[in-house]
């Protein structure tokens, strides 16, 4: 493994393999890496195939992943029919399995095929910043390629930060940290605080920012979400405050047809307002003007509207 500057930091989640790994109970997990790793290096065309077939039997099953997806998409469109709404459904799981069915290729394939394969919009709203100097966090709402950015800049020299939760599988997690930090980067895991995190970012990382995880009314501010409201994230704008960086939302987009990544660098946004609701509120604004145009790139699966602002009760309940 290559790396472009010297990333450790025994503060950061710096999981390591384990012998354990090669026990009974993870020869599942190793069969399922050794087939997508072949998989991957299927013709897009094929992989696409399969992903639409398989998306139509994923949308048929009765499971919590799939009425996490539907009751936010009713709450998000009410005024969509509900053909609409399984119409992007379907497609969010055709995006999403033949992204997945490539995503060996980030590990498998050189920094010149990444390079090749993904087109870049907007990077002067990034670069323009970081050669002046000034330090920037990245608002990156969870579409599917998510992973994509993160990658792709730290092969340019561009190593990112970023805060996450260990997966209970550790040897999927050992797999994963793996791949995000192959060519640089922190990850820090999340019970260890945020100071971290924005020690990083004044370092000179590029911080990499969740928008749009529901961590509960503790941690959040109700502000308006398409046409319901979200528990957003609060403190933004204190965090960029004090870690004297810029905020600039990206998007990472796959598209199923060609099997080619897009990001979109947009300009930085005008944090800190002074008030925590209009910052959650903007925040929520960038994810909706890019969901509107590409509804089948986001996760529409996760738990995103399960707090809510007048009761306790989970609108994922069945």
């Amino acid at each position: 493994m290559t790396t472009q500057r010297n990333d450790f930091d025994p503060k950061a989640y710096n999981p390591e393999f384990e012998w354990g790994f090669l026990a009974p109970k993870y020869w599942g997990t190793w069969i399922a890496v050794l087939l997508s790793s072949l998989v991957c290096f299927l013709p897009n065309s094929i992989r696409l195939a399969l992903a639409k077939f398989m998306a139509k039997q994923a949308v048929k099953i009765k499971n919590k992943a799939n009425r996490r997806a539907r009751v936010n998409l009713e709450m998000c469109f009410p005024e969509q029919s509900v053909e609409q709404r399984e119409e992007t459904l379907y497609q969010s799981y055709v995006t999403s399995i033949s992204f997945l069915m490539g995503f060996a290729s980030l590990t498998l394939k050189s920094k010149t095929w990444l390079e090749n394969n993904t087109s870049i919009n907007g990077l002067s709203n990034l670069t323009d910043i970081t050669d002046s100097g000034e330090n920037v966090i990245l608002l990156v709402p969870h579409t599917w390629a998510i992973d994509i950015p993160a990658v792709l800049l730290a092969s340019r020299d561009l190593p990112v930060s970023a805060m996450a939760k260990a997966q209970k599988n550790k040897l999927s997690d050992w797999l994963m940290h793996r791949q995000r930090v192959q060519y640089g980067g922190r990850v820090y895991d999340r019970s260890g605080g945020i100071k971290p995190f924005i020690k990083s970012v004044r370092d000179g990382y590029l911080g990499y920012y969740l928008p749009d995880e529901d961590l509960g009314r503790e941690h959040s501010v109700f502000v308006d979400f398409f046409a319901t409201q979200k528990a957003t994230i609060s403190g933004l704008g204190r965090l960029s405050k004090l870690s004297k960086a810029k905020i600039v939302p990206l998007f990472a987009q796959y598209d199923s047809s060609t099997g080619q990544y897009t990001l979109d660098f947009y300009p930085a946004l005008p944090f800190p307002t002074g008030s925590e609701e209009q910052d959650a509120r903007m925040m929520n604004q960038c994810i909706e003007d890019y969901v509107s145009k590409n509804p089948e790139q986001y996760m529409w699966i996760l738990r995103l509207l399960k707090t809510r602002p007048d009761t306790d009760k989970n609108p994922y309940a069945a």
